[in-house]
């Protein structure tokens, strides 16, 4: 799904993952489901790329639902996978959380363990290797991608802002779509190690001033970061 010139989605509103497509290459930001992969390729040939011109993965954060395809892209096809340091250990399946679940909807989770079920997420292929990066970081890839640590969700979870395509990638930093409840709108994402602190690192994104902002769950949002951050503040309110 073509969102702008050099921005595409795979996945949907329950899982989705992107990609920054350049005439240099492609940067992947989040790896979904692993069973996403078919939709990867259908991606890449529908922008007239092919995996060879996948240059590196940049995750949001170490959760499993992001993790998707990535490893198979490292092993199978020599690309960098890189992740915040504090979310290395995270990504390589050697730690996991055990957050508060909130509020659920039997309807919306059904829909959600459904749909990863089916594509490949009761299965997490964990990384063995990874390039760590940190707050600040501009990586040499497609789209310039500059990592903003927002952690609260996990302790290494960052947004990625790429002025090239006018957008920045916030993962599970905030979401449009609740999974557990299926509400919709802005607000704050489930399964959060430390809702408070990652309520305090979104005012990171207020002024960053692009149009898109990309959850890993929910309809992408092109009202900018300011509204955004606005919406998430008075949901939590």
């Amino acid at each position: 799904m073509e969102l702008g010139p050099g921005l595409r989605r795979i996945g949907n509103d329950i899982v989705a993952a992107y990609r920054i497509v350049t005439d240099g290459g492609v940067t992947v930001i989040d790896a979904g489901l692993s069973g996403q992969w078919p939709e990867l390729i259908s991606e890449l040939e529908a922008a007239g790329k092919t995996l060879a011109d996948v240059r590196g993965v940049v995750l949001t954060h170490g959760d499993s639902d992001h993790l998707g395809f990535a490893e198979r892209l490292r092993r199978d096809h020599g690309v960098p996978v890189f992740v915040h340091e504090a979310d290395a250990a995270r990504a390589r399946g050697e730690m996991k959380s055990s957050p508060s679940w909130g509020k659920i909807k039997i309807g919306a989770l059904a829909r959600f363990l459904w749909y990863a079920g089916r594509k490949g997420g009761l299965r997490t292929t964990y990384l063995t290797e990874v390039s760590t990066i940190r707050d600040g970081d501009v990586l040499d890839l497609p789209g310039a991608p500059r990592i903003i640590g927002l952690p609260g969700h996990s302790p290494g979870s960052v947004a990625i802002h790429s002025a090239a395509v006018d957008a920045v990638f916030v993962g599970d930093a905030l979401t449009t779509r609740h999974v557990l409840t299926g509400a919709d709108g802005p607000q704050p994402a489930p399964f959060t190690d430390d809702p408070e602190l990652a309520a305090a690192s979104l005012a990171r994104l207020a002024d960053l001033g692009v149009t898109w902002v990309l959850p890993g769950h929910g309809t992408p949002w092109n009202a900018g970061t300011q509204e955004v951050v606005r919406r998430v503040a008075a949901f939590r309110a």
